[in-house]
């Protein structure tokens, strides 16, 4: 429970609320930027396989939705950044995509991947978007946060994938695998736009490359019997 007698659960549901009323109802999403989320205990981030998320990507049920899970993964975004890129910050020239405002107001670039740059050029031909990268129902509005949850859910029930994920896993899956192929840690950390490496250092547990490097004494002890089991 919090300090004020409200479950976290309930503070999230609220906060929830308030989110949607001002980001698609109001359009004034500068007003719950900055809402504090309850804390939880602390626990390692939940991550898809590659293998998951070429399935994910797979079963998008048309461009729109296949660009906007691919930015998501392939750049490392929140939602709330996905929803609200404008065409201006693809630049594809230099590979980049730039997010403006992100969490605590700060402005970053992250990568652009080659697939996604192919992507979204057949997107730019058939939807034409020309304020924001994801154009909403409304005129001048971007792509709400509760419509992008639903395009990843159902991607996610038609690839027949039974674990526990949201949108903002793509994101997590995103940071492990470059910490998986190597990545510097404190790159990773710039292209998510986290203010500590603690953060980002959440990733060094679930990846697995500093795992499979780790021989167990067990196996030493084995080819010990072995050996010493051939001599006279």
């Amino acid at each position: 429970m919090l300090d004020d007698g409200l479950s976290a659960s309930y503070v999230r549901q609220a906060r929830a609320v308030l989110t949607i009323i001002y980001e698609d109802l109001l359009n004034q999403p500068e007003k719950v930027i900055d809402l504090p989320s309850p804390k939880d205990k602390k626990g390692l981030p939940a991550v898809l396989s590659r293998d998951q998320v070429g399935r994910i990507l797979q079963a998008a049920a048309d461009t729109m939705e296949e660009a906007l899970l691919m930015m998501t993964y392939s750049a490392g975004l929140r939602v709330s950044e996905v929803i609200r890129l404008k065409a201006r910050d693809i630049l594809s020239d230099r590979r980049q995509v730039r997010v403006e405002g992100g969490k605590g107001k700060k402005d970053r670039y992250t990568v652009l991947a080659e697939e996604t740059l192919r992507v979204l050029r057949i997107y730019y031909r058939q939807y034409r978007p020309t304020d924001w990268l994801f154009p909403g129902k409304d005129p001048g509005t971007h792509i709400a946060r509760c419509t992008a949850e639903r395009i990843f859910k159902r991607a996610k029930e038609r690839a027949g994938i039974a674990t526990e994920a949201t949108i903002h896993t793509l994101r997590h899956s995103f940071a492990t695998h470059l910490y998986e192929d190597g990545v510097d840690i404190r790159i990773i950390q710039e292209l998510l736009g986290h203010a500590k490496i603690e953060t980002t250092m959440r990733y060094t547990h679930v990846g697995r490359r500093a795992a499979e490097r780790v021989r167990s004494p067990l196996d030493d002890l084995v080819n010990f019997e072995e050996e010493s089991e051939g001599c006279i």
